[in-house]
């Protein structure tokens, strides 16, 4: 009972940290919001919320990764995939190697290993923190498609380099050959698990469903399976669940873009996955909150084994961890940016240093960082407790909160009059969609018109189909129909909905058809079946 009263009291705090941080009359990243909520909690209520590691792990971490993996806009991870790459992958060896390397200069107390193992949950950041910060200062589309690809991997290379720094710090040994190959088949046995088990269940549903139709509640029950048996089976294996996690989701994203799922199971499906975003995200740092007050209780004791009695010191350790931070990012994006206009042909400049600095604050700690540090084990493998696993703790909760502040200062004033290059304008591209699918509903409409011209309701038929075809040129009104015309109305309003139906899964068709071919970008796309699927699901009654 106890437990179901926590959740309840947990999932309220998320409700109420999102109107608290609509009307409040500055605006303050939801975040920080629920971080304040959280500690209140924490401070009146004696929760006493422990998770074991690997549960809190697999609950959180495997829903998030695959619905970031299923919902970025695969051009744009495409098109900037070299800077993508840099800063998720060299990015995060060099923060767990430079940063791991300055945790334990500044604080000679906390080992090696678990220095590394906190540089390692340092190193990745978090897109859903980055946008509640965008809603002060807009930050371009380009750069957060950047900040999005970047998340979606350092997630899984962060939380694989945490992985070897607490074998290291659990067995006192680590050979570079050994970690070299078990990254990689950690890596390629992940990949290849969330792939191929994401292809199979997504090819077996598609065929179930043609076969005996579809039924929109066990194809979101799927979708919600999905990512904790790619993350259970992969593990299961010795592989990255994590990584299998984020593969699932680029491979349900492929696999979506047939159109094989009905509208109305889209628009419930999203409506399902955006509220399990907002309770896991808002959860962890209700948690994280919430545990603020029982760890800043126990500072005075942590802060000891740095070898100081003030626990200001754990403030300064939390300053200095996130400087370093932020120095690496931004000698890493200004080295990243200069290598790619390098290799462009032509004149290059170097790059603003306002666009490396905003990259740089962008690189903001959340939710990630907190699951990861909570799987810290308590005990080593003789059973004496973790070294510094509290004082790690402490300071990764700092670094998040920290980071979080300095980006909503810094975000607002380093983009404010930036000028920055030009993006490419959608609406052209849009526009021809538009055109190219209104005339695929007409071809559409004449086709099933042709169809049905030889049965009793021929007339009626090509009465609708008119009535359709001229709502697409001029948008015209339904009209309705009163005594014995109703009956014909209501008649004529069942073909008229068919007919509809067909135009509107001719349009999702070429749409599509145009994303598959790459016409079209599938952040367009998804805007234009969106619209679609309210459309079928108002003809479908449903």
């Amino acid at each position: 009972m106890d437990t179901i009263t926590i959740i309840l009291i947990l999932l309220l705090a998320v409700v109420v940290s999102s109107f608290v941080s609509r009307v409040v009359p500055f605006s303050v990243p939801l975040p920080l919001v629920q971080i304040a909520i959280g500690a209140c909690i924490g401070l009146v209520a004696d929760l006493r919320v422990t998770l074991n590691p690997d549960i809190f792990f697999l609950l959180f971490l495997p829903p998030l990764l695959f619905l970031d993996g299923w919902r970025i806009p695969r051009e744009e991870l495409f098109k900037d995939r070299s800077v993508i790459l840099e800063l998720s992958l060299g990015l995060v060896i060099f923060t767990v190697v430079g940063a791991g390397l300055f945790i334990n200069l500044l604080i000679p107390a906390m080992p090696l290993a678990v220095a590394f193992a906190l540089a390692a949950v340092l190193s990745p950041t978090d897109p859903i923190a980055v946008s509640a910060i965008a809603k002060r200062a807009p930050i371009p589309k380009r750069m957060m498609h950047i900040l999005e690809g970047e998340s979606l991997l350092n997630d899984a290379s962060g939380l694989v380099c945490l992985r070897f720094a607490i074998a290291a710090a659990l067995t006192g040994t680590f050979s570079l050959y050994d970690a070299t190959l078990s990254f990689l088949w950690v890596a390629v046995a992940g990949i290849a698990v969330g792939v191929l088990l994401t292809f199979c269940i997504t090819r077996i549903k598609d065929w179930i469903s043609s076969i005996y139709g579809e039924d929109s509640g066990s194809q979101i029950l799927i979708s919600l399976l999905i990512p904790f048996a790619s993350y259970l089976a992969a593990e299961h294996i010795g592989g990255s669940g994590i990584l299998a996690a984020v593969a699932a989701g680029l491979t349900m994203s492929f696999s979506e873009a047939h159109g094989q799922a009905h509208g109305v199971t889209r628009i419930r499906r999203n409506s399902v996955w955006d509220t399990i975003q907002l309770s896991a995200n808002g959860i962890i740092f209700v948690l994280l909150g919430e545990q603020l007050p029982t760890i800043l209780a126990g500072a005075k004791e942590t802060v000891q084994l740095t070898g100081h009695h003030e626990p200001w010191w754990i403030a300064i350790y939390v300053i200095a961890i996130n400087v370093g931070l932020a120095v690496l990012r931004f000698a890493w994006v200004w080295i990243s940016l200069q290598l790619t206009l390098f290799r462009r042909k032509g004149p290059t400049t170097s790059p603003n240093w306002r666009i490396v600095a905003a990259m740089s604050f962008a690189g903001v700690r959340g939710a990630i960082t907190l699951a990861g540090i909570l799987t810290l084990p308590f005990t080593m493998t003789d059973g004496t407790p973790f070294p510094a696993r509290d004082l790690a703790i402490l300071l990764a909760m700092g670094a998040i909160i920290v980071s979080l502040v300095a980006a909503s200062f810094a975000l607002p004033l380093l983009l404010k009059g930036l000028e920055l290059p030009p993006e490419k304008d959608f609406r052209a591209e849009e526009d021809a969609a538009r055109i190219a699918a209104a005339h695929a509903a007409i071809d559409a409409l004449i086709r099933t018109h042709r169809l049905r011209s030889d049965g009793e309701d021929a007339q009626l038929y090509s009465e609708a189909a008119s009535r359709i075809m001229e709502v697409y040129r001029h948008r015209i009104d339904n009209r309705s129909q009163e005594g014995e015309a109703a009956q014909i109305a209501d008649h004529y309003a069942e073909i008229e909905r068919e007919l509809r139906r067909v135009a509107v899964e001719a349009e999702r068709t070429e749409i599509f058809r145009a994303a598959r071919s790459r016409d079209l970008g599938s952040e367009t796309a998804n805007k234009l079946i969106r619209e679609l699927d309210l459309l079928e699901a108002r003809y479908s009654g449903k």
